[in-house]
């Protein structure tokens, strides 16, 4: 059995999850979605932030992991534009816990679980300042005017990565 699940959200006040199916979701069935605590870094962001994380995936460091991850103690990099630094200052984020007794796994490399069930949360608690959440869990959190640049540098590299809200990211001539 997995240990407690988690769900992000800027709302509190959640009472349950009822399965549905997301508007940005490929799948077509009605769930209820949760990510394993060692995945839960690409979720310390505003929702809607578009956000490019890598991190070290075990296997030796191409050129291009090296330049990304390659100069610090860090083994994890996590990029987002210039444009939402502000908000993801101001964002009041919410962890939500589960019991992962109704939950299968549905991606193993990208840590998502889900339930067809509906599920009340365990308990919930502010995230707290997600920049000092970074820092404090020795992630590099770097600001960048180009998006799509760093987002393409990152699927190249060979580290394991997530691309989260691309789409909200801004659009380059």
């Amino acid at each position: 059995m997995a240990p407690p699940l988690l769900h992000f959200s800027e709302d509190p006040d959640i009472p349950r999850f009822v399965p549905h199916i997301a508007a940005t979701s490929a799948e077509r069935e009605p769930l209820v979605w949760a990510v394993d605590e060692e995945h839960q870094p690409s979720y310390w962001f505003p929702r809607d932030c578009p956000r490019a994380c890598c991190w070290d995936n075990g296997t030796a460091l191409s050129e291009a992991g090296r330049a990304l991850i390659g100069g610090s103690a860090a083994r994890r990099m996590h990029a987002i534009e210039d444009a939402w630094l502000e908000r993801m200052r101001r964002c009041a984020l919410f962890v939500y816990r589960f019991d992962p007794e109704t939950f299968v796994l549905h991606d193993a490399p990208g840590g998502f679980w889900v339930s067809r069930e509906t599920v009340t949360p365990l308990s919930v608690e502010p995230a707290g300042d997600l920049i000092v959440r970074h820092a404090q869990a020795g992630i590099d959190l770097r600001v960048v005017d180009d998006f799509s640049a760093i987002a393409d540098a990152i699927v190249a590299s060979g580290l394991g990565f997530s691309i989260i809200r691309r789409r909200n990211a801004r659009q380059r001539a």
